[in-house]
């Protein structure tokens, strides 16, 4: 039975096979149906002492990993400091380890790993390690050189140990661990046998040493060319050679190294021409050219800054001369060797004036020398250069005065008020401004690499970080234009991932060109700041307010009083209304009411409604269109009344005027009650333009005109704000008498050029980024906008209400008795009728030729005066060809006139 039934089943396994070939791996399966091997006896408890096990790991691994987590928000600067201290704490364990033979398991393990290591040097270990500590504490900002120092040290210690070892006869391990450690330990046993074994003895020793030598030039930065200067400045230090000789000795050196790299043997300039490649050469010869007018911009700052101490760092030489220039502090600048020359002989003039005169000598051949030899020569001549950071240009933040100016005390005002200024306490502190981060070298090298890319001979020579954006300086080569970098506007953006980049060409009151590039992270200004600053503090006006922060970084503040009038104007979310609110704030905080009142318009209704009762407002808060153009014409009577006092008084400006008023000099005519006071200063803020365009345009427009032309002297200042500025709403004669213009985020290119006259505003990133235009400046100045927070505005307000109540005029919306009313048929051809009015009564004579010959108009135009004079009974209706009858006499021409024109 088994072999017949093997027999008949086995042709279906071949067809099965022949079928299909992934059966085959079917009998591989068998093993997996083997019954499960027994449990072994306490399987239970091997699971629950498992358990136990991972769970508590998990829960020391939770502990760690937040720990961990807090940590990364742990300051870089922090982090730097806990390195250093705990280089200079395990330096001090190794040194107790190997100096005093400390006892115990961590003196056993000191021995074991320091001494086996190092062995006879061991002692030097902890010296080592306590000057990586004082230098990561002196030198915190410049994390760039640490590799550079590892690698240095490492090659210097490989080299020192490994001769140390072959001087001590070389002991391998068969010798014993005593034997290797009296010699150069593990270290001096690895890097010394390897050589032995292929090399021999004899040519280990030349290895070994130009290793070192390579170590110590790596950790001082001293390329082979700079050799001889380097020890011809440790001579000057040392005294040993004269600083004079040593100047001259490095000038002459230094252009003769020039001429040679400059000319070039024929032969080698020939084989240069056949085998370099054209673009290649050329952006070598580029480069070399970008290094050396960087070099000759640092020697230059050093030579003008050297003063007569010679114990000067040479970092802090650059750091003065930069600042010298540019009113900034410099951040991470490696120093170059004409600096340290600078650094050792400035304690003479002679040295100074060599220098100047190399220098000259040097730009001079550089000039001549500058063709097909400087192509060819580029590369050789670019190997010699060290490359410098690009100085951080940002101003310093200004540290707050001690106290505040004496306006910040009680004042003494008229009726025996005693009024308290808010103290500035009650507006919050913002951080430290933040300054060069790996963003900042990042972007330098991107704008670098994009002039090479394009063959453009431009190199970036500074930066100045604002709290937004950050300011990057490009210097041009000779003869580059400037509009090759304005036309790599798309390029630059590409290569910063950043869409909202803006050139300025030039920068003024530099010989540069700059590049606004916004910062990934954005620093928030506040008011209080502002005020708190030293070019605030140090203004007594009362009309300075806090605008915000530049993009080099300094506070910015106006005086209302010298605008005179300032337009805002923004898209919705911009920062206009943070803005209006940092300029009310400011007037709160620096003024009282009798220094200045306010008029706020608030046609939104809920912008303004924080300063409800200040004792600084002359009327409630204005939100209804209609009354804000009454409350405009007041403005203009009560500037009208003002003007009447000055020239009565015989003094041109508000100002004067309450001068002589304090002091008592000026007296009322005998007989007047009036008595004199002092006026205050009159803000009128417009937090919505376009709204009361849109109810009164004409009296509005009349009324702003009017304003603006002749307020200053009055002591009465506008600020208008929008966030729609069309030229319906920001009209030709608003702009021409409002000079000073606040820009923030707009929508369109057209809109910019509606506030700013130009450009701009288009690019801006919203938040409180802006444009100011002050009177006067050619060029606007990009800000971040100041920002006051709700609560810091009701502290205030509240100050100021429990100070005084407010005190309201009654006549500030109300409209003028008596209106003009002048008929809508009428419209623009008022003064054309009263000319035909006054030409027909008084001749006469009704006739519409004559009206076409006297006031120059068609007969369409005239025919339409005469209709206008019938319907008001001035002359009788047409009779044909024949002149028309006067109804009026010459006698009843003022009523006639006095009616047409809404008066009677």
């Amino acid at each position: 039975m088994a072999s017949r039934t093997s027999g008949k089943k086995a042709p279906a396994k071949k067809a099965a096979a022949g079928k299909s070939p992934a059966k085959k791996a079917s009998p591989r399966k068998a093993p997996a149906k083997k019954a499960a091997p027994t449990p072994p006896p306490g399987n239970g408890l091997y699971r629950l002492l498992r358990a136990i096990w991972l769970g508590v790991a998990h829960a020391v691994g939770s502990v760690f990993r937040g720990i961990g987590a807090g940590a990364k928000g742990l300051d870089q600067a922090h982090r730097k400091d806990g390195l250093a201290l705990l280089l200079l704490g395990l330096g001090l364990v190794v040194a107790a380890g190997t100096w005093s033979n400390l006892r115990g398991p961590v003196g056993d393990l000191i021995t074991m790993l320091i001494t086996g290591a190092f062995g006879r040097l061991d002692l030097l270990v902890p010296i080592l390690l306590g000057v990586m500590a004082v230098r990561f504490i002196r030198h915190p900002e410049k994390p760039e050189a640490n590799g550079r120092i590892v690698v240095g040290l490492s090659a210097l210690v490989l080299g020192v140990l490994g001769l140390v070892h072959m001087a001590c006869g070389a002991p391998g391990r068969s010798d014993g661990h005593d034997a290797m450690q009296d010699a150069g330990g593990l270290i001096g046993w690895a890097s010394s046998k390897p050589l032995i074994f292929t090399v021999s003895e004899a040519l280990a020793v030349p290895l070994l040493a130009l290793l070192s030598l390579f170590g110590v030039l790596v950790v001082t930065a001293t390329p082979v060319n700079r050799i001889p200067e380097r020890l011809r400045q440790l001579g000057v230090r040392l005294g040993l050679v004269d600083a004079d000789e040593a100047d001259e000795d490095d000038a002459d050196d230094e252009r003769t190294d020039e001429d040679e790299q400059r000319r070039p043997p024929r032969s080698r300039r020939a084989n240069l021409r056949k085998d370099v490649d054209p673009i290649h050469a050329e952006k070598e010869a580029l480069d070399n050219r970008r290094s050396r007018r960087t070099r000759r911009r640092e020697d230059s700052r050093s030579v003008n800054d050297s003063g007569p101490d010679s114990s000067l760092d040479a970092v802090d030489i650059a750091a003065a001369a930069a600042a010298d220039l540019d009113g900034a502090v410099l951040h991470g600048i490696q120093p170059s060797s004409l600096i340290a020359d600078l650094s050792s002989s400035a304690s003479g003039n002679q040295s100074a004036r060599a220098r100047m005169a190399k220098l000259a000598e040097s730009q001079q051949d550089e000039l001549l020398a500058e063709d097909g030899a400087a192509r060819t020569a580029g590369k050789d001549a670019a190997k010699g250069l060290d490359k410098g950071v690009v100085p951080d240009l940002t101003k310093p933040a200004g540290s707050e005065p001690n106290s505040l100016p004496p306006r910040a005390e009680q004042l003494q005002l008229a009726g025996d008020i005693t009024y308290s200024l808010p103290s500035l306490d009650l507006l919050e502190r913002g951080g430290p401004g933040r300054t060069r981060s790996a963003a900042n070298d990042a972007v330098v090298d991107s704008l670098s690499t994009v002039f090479t890319e394009f063959k453009v001979d431009a190199s970036v020579t500074g930066f100045t970080r604002g709290p937004t954006v950050t300011r990057y300086e490009v210097e041009l080569g000779p003869a580059v234009k400037v509009e090759k970098i304005t036309a790599l506007t798309k390029n630059i953006a590409y290569a910063v991932a950043s869409p909202d980049v803006r050139i300025i060409s030039p920068i003024p009151g530099k010989s540069a060109v700059g590049i606004e590039i916004p910062n990934s992270d954005r620093e928030m200004v506040n008011v209080g700041d502002v005020l708190r600053s030293s070019q605030a503090t140090g203004d007594e006006h009362p009309m300075l307010v806090a605008l915000g922060k530049d993009v080099e970084g300094g506070y910015v503040s106006a005086n209302l009083a010298k605008m005179p009038h300032i337009l805002v104007a923004g898209a919705t979310g911009s920062g206009k209304s943070s803005c209006i609110n940092g300029l009310i704030t400011s007037i709160m905080a620096r003024a009282s009411p009798e220094d200045v009142r306010m008029v706020l318009v608030d046609p939104k209704r809920v912008e303004l409604t924080a300063y409800e009762g200040i004792p600084h407002l002359i009327t409630p808060i204005i939100t209804n269109p209609k009354k804000a153009a009454e409350a405009l014409q007041w403005v203009v009577r009560e500037m009208d009344l003002r003007y009447d006092d000055l020239a009565a008084f015989g003094y041109r400006h508000i100002d004067d005027f309450n001068a002589a008023v304090r002091s008592g000099k000026l007296t009322t005519p005998p007989g007047s009650e009036r008595e004199l006071s002092a006026y205050p200063y009159l803000l009128v803020i417009v937090d919505e333009l376009a709204d009361l365009m849109m109810v009164a345009p004409r009296d509005v427009e009349d009324a702003i005109v009017r304003i603006t032309q002749l307020a200053r002297a009055a002591g009465i200042h506008l600020v208008l704000a929008t966030q729609r500025p069309s030229v319906d709403v920001v009209t030709g004669l608003i702009k021409a008498n409002v000079p000073s213009r606040l820009a923030f985020a707009t929508s369109s290119l057209a809109d910019s050029r509606v506030i700013l006259d130009q450009p701009g505003a288009e690019k801006l990133i919203g938040k409180g980024d802006g444009l100011f235009l002050p009177m006067g400046a050619s060029k606007p100045t990009r800000m971040q906008g100041a920002y006051v927070t709700e609560d810091e505005i009701g502290r205030v307000v509240q100050h100021c209400k429990e100070q005084m109540a407010p005190i309201f005029r009654d006549d500030v919306t109300v409209g003028q008795s008596r209106k003009k009313e002048i008929d809508e048929e009428i419209g623009d051809d008022l003064d054309l009728l009263c000319q035909a009015a006054e030409l027909v009564v008084s001749t006469q004579f009704g006739s519409t030729s004559m009206l076409q010959r006297k006031l120059r108009v068609g007969f369409a135009k005239a025919g339409r005066l005469m209709d206008l004079m019938e319907s008001r009974d001035i002359v009788g209706p047409s009779e044909g060809s024949k002149a028309r009858d006067v109804l009026i006499n010459a006698d009843g021409l003022d009523e006639v006139l006095a009616r047409i024109r809404g008066e009677a």
